[in-house]
């Protein structure tokens, strides 16, 4: 079985954000210049999916996801913050590690196995504790890549 998503390791860094706005913003920027897709449509997705309900769920996570055309297959985008955001989350914490999700625009099940996958790892106390110490952006992508082909095996 192959992995539910690319993370490439370039999408996977510490960012500094003043709220949530800067966070979707810092987030679209990062999924075009790692895959190749347009900012701006990208934000819109995001931002059009927000809307529905903050995908901050609770313990410093969010988890920012869309649908979107022109892709061959979900890619994600890590980014752990340097101070924690308000993010409308439903524990009303802030968030300091966001998991950005796009999948192509007809990837019913498969968006959803892999927000299961992103969610149940940020779920486990012992990687969310991990993320937040890691040293740095080459820790951070091991951490999550260890997860991730462990879950694809």
């Amino acid at each position: 079985m192959t992995a539910l998503f690319t993370l490439d390791p370039e999408a996977v860094g510490t960012i500094r954000a003043d709220d949530k706005s800067a966070i979707l913003r810092l987030l679209a920027g990062r999924f075009a210049e790692v895959y190749g897709l347009e900012a701006s449509h990208v934000l819109e997705r995001i931002e059009e999916r927000e809307r529905l309900g903050s995908t901050g769920f609770g313990r410093g996570v969010a988890i920012p996801h869309a649908r979107i055309d022109g892709l061959g297959r979900p890619v994600a985008v890590f980014l752990r913050l340097e101070a924690p955001v308000a993010f409308d989350a439903a524990d009303g914490m802030p968030v300091d590690l966001v998991f950005g999700l796009l999948s192509p625009e007809q990837a019913g099940a498969a968006h959803l196995h892999a927000l299961a996958a992103i969610s149940r790892m940020m779920r486990d106390e012992r990687m969310h504790q991990a993320l937040s110490e890691a040293p740095g952006a080459e820790a951070l992508y091991g951490l999550l890549c260890n997860v991730i082909d462990r879950n694809a095996a």
